[in-house]
């Protein structure tokens, strides 16, 4: 999952230096995908379930729920205006 983590950095990276614009998304699946690497950690190594693992499953949910309002409002309302000639 950290390989993941740095090639959405790099592909970041690289859609800003093409197009000038710094993509929301990226930044949100980084964040799910380093809320779940803790996630697996903090399973594997510890045995007692606690509260933490609630507040980190609602931190992964919350940040679906924001991608899916990003995708939606990028769709129905796109930053690029279309030429009238």
């Amino acid at each position: 999952l950290l390989l993941f983590i740095y090639l959405e950095l790099l592909a970041m990276a690289g859609i800003y230096f093409k197009t000038n614009h710094m993509p929301l998304r990226f930044l949100l699946y980084i964040g799910v995908t380093a809320l779940i690497r803790l996630l697996i950690s903090d399973v594997s190594h510890h045995n007692a379930p606690d509260t933490g693992i609630l507040y980190v499953c609602g931190g992964v949910l919350l940040l679906a729920i924001s991608i899916l309002v990003v995708r939606y409002s990028s769709s129905k309302y796109p930053s690029v205006k279309e030429k009238v000639d």
